[in-house]
């Protein structure tokens, strides 16, 4: 039976997607995010991480286990299924995030067609950093795209993200010439991903892919800071305060005038 890593499972996500969904966050990205709000899932093998203080340990007295865990396509059918009542009441589905869910393609791909069988919405979360065979080989089994654009420049991209956009804009372009339903998800990072230069050439980016309609705006937020403590790892951008609403206010604009639905905040 087909195994995969997952650091997570969240029922009733509300913001992966339309509708009410199951997410389910799978082990490995390639890119190492200075924003990224989920880096107990950035290694494709689970890694030690410090748990909360043990019940009625004495003080001070903290548990130590693994970001992450293996487990079986039965047992993640198991969990999604449990919801297909809330799905299909409200439109919803299953979210594959991560991490990044093309680190781990055949597991995907057995999640998605396990999914489809059952008449289940899918869509992943990707950065878009992936192979064009991993990513083909799964493109028919997906729904909808939830996909990252950080930065345009690709040098600006490889020293906030460690790897070249190339990849990345080249399988946006794939899937927007297969016609698959994309909502783009832009994070707002202060000073990194919301200078004029990154949105304007986000704005002319999507106007030649004029299959792509809806822009996610994704506010950067602090909520990540403890993770960060419990992996022992620094946060290099922890100064930073989440983006003005004058500032988004002014991105959704500049995005609206070409045509574009944006939405704020998943």
């Amino acid at each position: 039976m087909s195994t995969g890593i997952i650091f997570d499972i969240k029922r009733y996500a509300i913001h992966d997607g339309p509708g009410i969904r199951t997410t389910v966050f799978m082990q490995g990205c390639p890119l190492r995010c200075l924003w990224c709000h989920n880096p107990e899932g950035q290694s494709l093998q689970p890694e030690p991480i410090i748990r909360d203080t043990v019940a009625g340990a004495s003080a001070g007295t903290v548990g130590y286990g693994a970001a992450g865990r293996v487990v079986s396509l039965g047992s993640v059918i198991e969990e999604i299924e449990k919801d297909i009542l809330f799905f299909d009441e409200s439109g919803g589905g299953v979210t594959i995030s991560g991490g990044e869910p093309l680190m781990q393609p055949t597991f995907l791909k057995a999640v998605l067609t396990a999914s489809k069988q059952r008449d289940i919405h899918t869509a992943i979360d990707t950065c878009g950093y992936a192979s064009h065979e991993a990513l083909d080989s799964i493109m028919d089994m997906v729904d909808l795209f939830l996909f990252d654009l950080k930065i345009m420049d690709e040098n600006e991209h490889t020293r906030y993200t460690g790897q070249s956009n190339r990849p990345i804009l080249d399988n946006l372009r794939e899937i927007a010439v297969r016609r698959k339903q994309v909502i783009i998800r832009f994070p707002v990072v202060p000073g990194i991903t919301d200078t004029d230069e990154n949105v304007s050439r986000l704005v002319d980016s999507l106007s030649s892919l004029n299959t792509i309609t809806c822009v996610s705006l994704l506010p950067y937020h602090k909520m990540a800071g403890p993770k960060y403590v419990k992996l022992r790892r620094p946060n290099d951008i922890e100064h930073l305060e989440p983006p003005s609403k004058e500032k988004l206010d002014s991105i959704k604009a500049r995005l609206e005038r070409r045509g574009v639905r944006v939405t704020v905040g998943g």
